[in-house]
């Protein structure tokens, strides 16, 4: 979009916050960047030059806006709606791949080149890998610096950052300010929150000799440190099917409601952590508690994955009113997220699980492996007391120790099996027609399996599920054709959100997926 000056220019104009993440303006005469929302007087349009990436603005010499923020706006919509090269680049960065292996790793993964990655990013973004992971650092460390009381060089190595003196460069040039300073723009926090940050044990900092992108070892095993962060999205947001779907199919031991929160697990590189993701009316607050804060920003991005926090919700709904059958429930509660996973492997098994039994059952089977084979955890908090299994502990499991019928344990079998050894491959990096073509040729998995593990494990929004049985109900009641076939016709029409339109089919359900919780 920022290749369209005439279309930035109202939008800047108008400070739609629609489009904040989807183009950045840097003002010439000031050598500021600013979100399109940004609240101060508009610049002159020949002093604006637009960007397509945070990076891109920082690489050309703009600093980042002290009232807007631009650095903490959503996400760019394009990076879950695509499955090019650039896109699967992009969740590869913001999963942090470039810091744990380096560009090398990012293009082994994307197979690709390391020039060629680096070129269609360029092309497209303004910037190439190595700028847009220290952008994305950069972000880290100020939402350390401003939302924690943790030292200077434990934020400078948690961002991810090489050297306390790279850091104090970075901030200083991406910001205008040092980390003390931006520390000092934080208005005070009153006397309890003050006394919980002074309560968190202290901090054993990890030294980094080895260049960006290697993994470094941990000189002692860091105490759990918790955070409370604020997860922007685009307006609408409606949380009852977000919400409701994880709690309804949540597994005992790895995810729970409680306190008006969704609360689960997270296995992350360099160790484990627990959120709780509660909805509010302009934003999901997050409660995030990490046994290594290196894991932070792996951590934001996949809950706002599952959250399906980077969608543009008016795009989508707007395309789904041109039906005149689809408007009525768009109408009556827009802005439904699709609901994904923190991991891809985890919700393939689980949808195995899940075939042609009830969601409690399903919950039933999960919590059992869970129980015997995953990783324990202490939640002081909570119920929670696993880690989802790894795919290679399930594959070491006696399949005669799993109850449920001969043809679906071959199908567990061959899916963990593969999965372990990397011949199958659901990560954020997944080409999705090769993915979806690799699991049909699994014994035991038809379309249904495949279409809703591409939907909610891999992110197709374009994932259509014809065959559901809730979704062929919900077309009867409609008036919407109710054969898979003649469904999937009529469905040609809501491209590329058939994902989305799941979600308003099922809504039209008394299931309790459909309902935020009590």
């Amino acid at each position: 979009m920022y290749t369209d000056r005439e279309r930035c220019v109202r939008a800047v104009r108008s400070k739609d916050a629609r489009f904040d993440g989807w183009f950045f303006t840097a003002v010439l005469t000031t050598g500021i960047y600013c979100r399109p929302s940004c609240p101060v007087v508009a610049p002159k349009p020949e002093n604006m030059v637009f960007h397509a990436s945070a990076a891109a603005c920082q690489q050309a010499g703009f600093r980042a806006c002290k009232r807007c923020r631009p650095d903490t706006s959503p996400g760019s919509p394009e990076w879950n709606r695509r499955a090019d090269l650039v896109a699967r680049a992009m969740r590869l960065i913001a999963d942090g791949v470039v810091d744990r292996e380096g560009v090398p790793g990012l293009a082994g993964r994307l197979g690709y080149s390391t020039r060629q990655v680096e070129r269609q990013l360029l092309a497209e973004l303004g910037a190439g890998p190595l700028a847009l992971a220290r952008a994305q650092r950069a972000q880290t460390a100020r939402l350390l610096v401003e939302s924690t009381e943790l030292s200077m060089a434990d934020v400078a190595f948690a961002a991810g950052f090489a050297s306390v003196r790279t850091f104090n460069d970075t901030v200083r040039e991406v910001f205008a300010l040092s980390p003390t300073e931006l520390r000092a723009r934080v208005p005070k926090r009153n006397d309890a929150t003050a006394a919980a940050l002074r309560a968190l044990p202290p901090r054993t900092p990890t030294p980094r000799t080895q260049p960006p992108g290697t993994t470094a070892t941990p000189a002692a095993t860091p105490a759990p440190a918790t955070l409370h962060l604020r997860l922007p999205f685009r307006a609408p947001l409606n949380p009852d099917n977000l919400f409701g779907h994880l709690a309804a199919t949540a597994v005992p031991g790895v995810e729970e409601w409680r306190d008006g929160a969704y609360r689960r697990t997270l296995r992350l590189p360099y160790g484990h952590g627990i959120v709780g993701l509660a909805p509010r009316p302009d934003h999901i607050a997050c409660r995030l508690t990490l046994s290594d804060l290196r894991d932070l920003t792996v951590a934001i991005s996949r809950c706002r994955r599952m959250l399906d926090l980077d969608a543009d919700p008016v795009a989508v709904d707007d395309q789904l009113r041109t039906d005149p059958l689809l408007a009525p429930l768009v109408d009556k509660a827009s802005g439904r997220r699709v609901p994904r996973t923190v991991d891809e492997a985890e919700f393939a098994v689980r949808a195995v699980l899940g075939q042609q039994v009830s969601t409690a059952a399903a919950r039933t089977h999960a919590a059992r492996l869970v129980a015997a084979h995953g990783d324990a955890v202490d939640d002081p908090e909570g119920g929670l007391t696993h880690l989802f299994p790894t795919p290679e502990a399930l594959a070491a499991v006696d399949p005669e120790s799993l109850a449920m019928p001969r043809t679906r344990r071959t199908t567990f079998t061959t899916l963990v099996e593969q999965l372990a050894d990397g011949r199958l491959r659901l990560g954020v990096e997944s080409d999705w027609t090769q993915a979806r073509a690799r699991l049909l040729a699994l014994p035991g998995f038809g379309p249904w399996t495949v279409d809703v593990i591409a939907m909610r494990a891999l992110g197709d929004p374009d994932a259509f599920l014809p065959t559901d049985l809730g979704v062929r109900r919900a077309a009867r009641e409609l008036g919407l054709p109710s054969t898979p076939a003649a469904l999937t016709d009529r469905a040609a029409a809501w491209r590329p959100w058939r994902a989305y339109a799941v979600q308003y089919l099922w809504a039209t359900d008394s299931h309790p997926i459909n309902f935020l919780p009590a």
